[in-house]
């Protein structure tokens, strides 16, 4: 039928192949941090994930871009940071991906800073 194509992805939905797409390039530390109930929020959903090396972080990056836009065509609103590896922030509006390196991760402290958040923490499947 193709309404059903036509239909929008529920952030929970977006959230779930986020974290797909950092799992399958073997993320560490992956964080999906529920927004939804918290006042003044940005976003439905935080996920945030740690890269070892700035190849890593960069594949990371890719692999959530090529997930996403596999399963459901949608492309990033916005992206930042792909030229430093630092922090790649990749903006779907109602989810945030981010993807760290671990000292800039710990420097910044989101998960500190959304405290009021719903957090899950995803165990790795290796």
């Amino acid at each position: 039928m193709q309404v059903k194509e036509q239909e929008a992805i529920n952030s929970t939905k977006l959230g779930d192949l986020v974290v797909q797409g950092m799992l399958e390039k073997k993320a560490s530390d992956v964080v999906v941090m529920d927004l939804r109930e918290v006042k003044n929020a940005i976003a439905d959903y935080f996920i945030i994930c740690s890269g070892n090396s700035d190849t890593q972080i960069d594949a990371i990056a890719d692999s959530v871009e090529g997930y996403v836009h596999k399963a459901i065509k949608q492309n990033p609103w916005k992206r930042e940071g792909k030229q430093n590896k630092e922090w790649v922030i990749i903006d779907y509006v109602d989810v945030v991906a981010h993807v760290f390196n671990k000292d800039k991760r710990i420097f910044y402290g989101l998960e500190e800073l959304w405290g009021d958040a719903k957090t899950t923490k995803i165990e790795d499947l290796n």
